[in-house]
């Protein structure tokens, strides 16, 4: 048997440029493993969570709804913002100033309404001055029928 020793020459720079690039192909096989393998798997478990949990369980579906009213020959809206679970704003849009001089109380009653609405979250239950009734039945009214369009049908089911 002839053994011959080979002896294998190496530069240090070589070495260290080798494993740096190793390194970096590792890094970025990585990289791709989490952008894109769990990537789906996170965004199913999310949307699973998300529609089982929070979006069937809410009562409303988050937006701005609106609700017409008619008084005489003028027309204006009551708008209604609701997240999932809460009512954050409710305002009256269209508004003209003759609609206002005509019917004073309208913003007043409104604001009177949906301060009440912010804090217990529902129209049952408020209260209101007699001066003032009609106008708050009206408001109140438009207010559940925007409401109505905002409600979540899977919630209830």
């Amino acid at each position: 048997m002839s053994s011959k020793t080979k002896i294998v020459v190496l530069h240090m720079k070589e070495v260290v440029y080798t494993a740096i690039f190793l390194a970096l192909a590792i890094l970025l096989l990585v990289v791709f493993l989490i952008m894109f393998g769990s990537g789906k798997k996170d965004s199913a478990k999310k949307s699973t969570v998300s529609s089982t949990g929070s979006a069937e369980n809410a009562r409303y579906i988050p937006g701005i709804y609106t609700s017409t009213i008619s008084l005489g020959d003028q027309t204006f809206d009551v708008q209604v913002n609701v997240e999932q679970d809460r009512i954050t704003s409710i305002s009256l849009n269209n508004l003209s100033e003759t609609t206002a001089a005509m019917y004073p109380l309208m913003e007043p009653a409104l604001d009177s309404i949906a301060s009440q609405i912010y804090v217990n979250q529902t129209t049952e239950g408020l209260i209101y001055g007699e001066d003032n009734r009609y106008t708050s039945e009206l408001l109140v009214s438009a207010i559940n029928q925007a409401l109505e369009q905002a409600k979540n049908e899977t919630a209830s089911e």
